[in-house]
């Protein structure tokens, strides 16, 4: 059994000073509940100040204390090819070298891919594809995404695409090669987006890719209801 406890802070000068400690940070960044943290910021935009409408609950963290795991892909087919003919698409673009055994890429901008029980690692063959300014252009995620998963396996829209699973790194590559044996597809083991590529995104105005990230430590499930009247 999980239990949370919270205490409630009433001192008034207690209270002050955690406020101004809050208010002398440069910047917050939203890791986790985007879609939540948008739906609460519009029912808050119509309620006064005072009101507990006008806030919602959350967590921070240093940028420190969080750790950004892959979020890979394994998509449910090879695009109407058979795996020798995948291969040799996949070798137009990149370099394909055979790995021994499961291995997760060790540098940014290569990707490990688990096709027809076996392993391989893949390099751009052009370096140019990789040297992009936009922050958002130049993720891992988006170059695979805009590389491979579009015009070579149909993923269009990886947002109500139903042919690709995203799994959290913190499953493993044995769960990759499960559910690539399962459908008879590919998986591909991504490099973590880094923290920089994230803030850099965010700096930019820009939005992240769907399933770039995946953070650790995560909260245990729970409920906090806030009572108020009106």
């Amino acid at each position: 059994d999980i239990m949370h406890e919270l205490w409630a802070v009433a001192d008034p000068e207690t209270v002050h000073n955690i406020q101004n400690a809050f208010m002398e940070v440069d910047a917050f960044y939203i890791a986790d509940g985007h879609h939540r943290a948008a739906a609460a910021s519009r029912i808050g935009e119509g309620c006064d100040a005072d009101s507990a409408r006008s806030s919602f609950l959350v967590v921070a963290f240093p940028d420190h204390a969080l750790k950004i795991l892959p979020y890979n892909r394994v998509v449910h087919h090879l695009g109407n090819r058979d795996t020798e003919t995948f291969l040799g698409a996949m070798k137009e673009i990149f370099h394909v070298t055979p790995l021994g055994s499961a291995q997760a890429p060790s540098v940014p901008k290569h990707f490990s891919m688990f096709v027809d029980g076996h392993w391989y690692e893949l390099a751009f063959r052009d370096d140019s594809l990789t040297q992009l300014e936009d922050a958002v252009k130049g993720l891992d995620v988006s170059l695979l995404q805009d590389h491979v998963l579009a015009p070579l396996l149909g993923v269009d829209d990886p947002r109500t695409s139903t042919d690709i699973d995203f799994v959290g790194g913190i499953r493993g590559l044995g769960e990759l090669e499960k559910r690539a044996r399962s459908y008879g597809g590919v998986a591909f083991a991504m490099y973590p987006t880094s923290m920089s590529e994230l803030l850099s995104v965010a700096d930019s105005g820009s939005v992240m890719p769907p399933k770039s990230t995946w953070f650790e430590p995560k909260l245990r499930t729970g409920m906090v209801v806030n009572r108020f009247r009106g």
